[in-house]
């Protein structure tokens, strides 16, 4: 089995900055490929923010390149997601995303809880 397992979200004013991690975790994937983080607001659908594959090539959505930066550890098992300057328009439950390569070789995409992100003052 694979999980991912998220954290850093909460409650931030304006201008502020958060911090996201993602650990995945578990005895059945062979490798890791790409990691991300989607986001979903109120009443609105899912939505890419960034991702990065194993290789560390970085995609960040064009909404908020310049304030977010995602990032990987050097075990390719965590990811993490920097936000800074933080707008009210920010607020969104953030999800954790991966590709997983099982140990059987079959390609699976998993998805972390979510972690709530509300920016206010």
């Amino acid at each position: 089995q694979v999980q991912l397992v998220e954290s850093g979200g909460g409650l931030v004013q304006p201008g502020g900055s958060l911090r996201l991690s993602c650990a995945a975790s578990g005895s059945a994937f062979r490798r890791i490929n790409a990691m991300g983080w989607y986001r979903q607001a109120s009443g609105k659908q899912r939505e890419v923010v960034a991702t990065i594959t194993d290789g560390g090539t970085t995609n960040v959505a064009d909404s908020v390149k310049g304030r977010f930066t995602i990032s990987r550890d050097g075990a390719k098992t965590t990811v993490y997601l920097q936000m800074n300057s933080l707008k009210p328009e920010h607020t969104a439950v953030y999800y954790c995303n991966a590709d997983f390569t099982l140990r059987t070789y079959v390609g699976v995409e998993g998805w972390g809880q979510g972690t709530q992100v509300t920016v206010s003052s």
